[in-house]
């Protein structure tokens, strides 16, 4: 007997074909992939943002590191506030100007320019960079106090033409250095340096500069008053013609001191023997000839000038051995001795020719008199401009107040 078919509950449920069970499988599979692309969307998401908000960072830190060379005060001058850029400017064209006059004895000097100067003495107290440090405080000190000055008397001049060269001048650096010039603004002066950004210290050094010459212009002395400075200093400004040649003392670097003695006293036998000779009439130059060295016999020789023979020198300039009889009153032409250089081993023959005065250290005395003027001037000018470090970054000055102190 066939069973009594009932009707089944209906619970909700599908009875699945195994089609439909693999279609509903895809479907989760494409569902849960698109969960795990939504988190990798996410998370990469959030991964920017970690790199936006680091290169924000590394933005915002160097837009303050700009603004604190830019804009804020490194050390304040009286009452102008100077940033870390101007400085620099400062800094790098006095240390330029520093190698440019003296970059051949630097070595000798000790001084490797190439490496940091902090770690290279200049004196017990101060290393080179505090020794630039120094210079640089006071170049900015006086520019600031002259410049003061100059808009104080209402004094202005047309920069243009000035400032125009100096950007030359740049340009052609850039160029001989082989690189851009917005390149060497920041190589010479400093990251951040660009020509708009130190332009004012360009034009206010110029206007320093002029004032300056101004200055020096309306300090002139009159003639009188070269004339009485030229007599109380006669020696420094009068000039002497003169002859003369050494005799050296011939001794070895380990001569004994008996040694030394007799090779000196050779050389002044030789010196008088010449000055015997040229009192008896023979030409000064003719008796250098007869005594140089194999070496220096061409010098002597030559036509068209005479070694022997010194025009136009000053007392400063004539070596000291020579300098006191050169200068002595009543020095007349043809006077002629021997002298001792004992310091220098050897024996010089001098024979006077001339002394005198020339007109064009007129000048010379005018422009020393304007600048001892000027410069007590703007000294007293500088002195109202304290110096304040407000980095604590210029340690001569420390060194210089424990000096002080002592």
């Amino acid at each position: 007997m066939a069973k009594d078919l009932k009707p089944q509950a209906d619970n909700g449920e599908k009875i699945q074909t195994k089609y439909e069970r693999k279609m509903e499988k895809r479907k989760k599979q494409e569902e849960k992939d698109k969960r795990d692309a939504k988190v990798l969307r996410i998370g990469a998401i959030a991964v920017c943002a970690v790199i936006i908000i680091a290169i924000a960072g590394s933005i915002a830190a160097s837009f303050m590191n700009k603004r604190a060379v830019t804009e804020d005060a490194y050390i304040t001058v009286g009452n102008h506030s100077v940033t870390k850029l101007e400085y620099d400017y400062y800094y790098s064209l006095l240390k330029s100007n520093y190698i440019a006059s003296y970059g051949s004895i630097l070595s000798y000097m000790g001084v490797d320019a190439t490496k940091d100067l902090d770690s290279q003495q200049y004196t017990e107290e101060m290393t080179y960079k505090d020794y630039f440090d120094q210079l640089t405080v006071e170049q900015i000190r006086q520019t600031k106090a002259l410049t003061d000055d100059a808009a104080a008397n209402q004094f202005s001049y047309d920069d243009g033409e000035d400032y125009a060269d100096i950007l030359n001048g740049i340009t052609a650096g850039a160029e001989a250095a082989g690189v851009s010039v917005s390149n060497y603004y920041t190589s010479m002066y400093g990251k951040y340096a660009t020509e708009k950004s130190i332009e004012p210290f360009i034009r206010e050094g110029l206007l320093a500069e002029k004032y300056y010459s101004y200055l020096i212009d309306q300090n002139a002395p009159d003639n009188q008053e070269i004339k009485d400075y030229y007599e109380e200093n006669v020696q420094n400004y009068d000039r002497v013609d003169y002859y003369s040649f050494v005799f050296a003392a011939e001794s070895g670097e380990d001569a004994s001191e008996e040694d030394l003695d007799k090779a000196m006293m050779d050389a002044k036998n030789k010196a008088d023997a010449m000055m015997k000779a040229r009192k008896e009439g023979k030409g000064f130059k003719e008796l250098c000839i007869e005594n140089s060295s194999e070496e220096n016999k061409a010098t002597y020789e030559n036509e068209e000038t005479d070694a022997s023979f010194r025009e136009g020198a000053y007392y400063s300039s004539t070596p000291q051995a020579i300098s006191g009889w050169l200068y002595e009153e009543g020095r007349t032409k043809g006077d002629i001795e021997v002298l001792e250089d004992a310091a220098n081993h050897q024996y010089y023959i001098v024979e006077f020719a001339d002394r005198y005065y020339d007109e064009a250290d007129d000048e010379n005395i005018s422009t020393m008199i304007s600048s001892e003027r000027v410069s007590g001037y703007i000294q007293e000018k500088m002195d109202h401009y304290a110096v304040t470090d407000l980095k604590g970054e210029l340690k001569y000055l420390t060194a210089e107040n424990a000096a002080d102190e002592e």
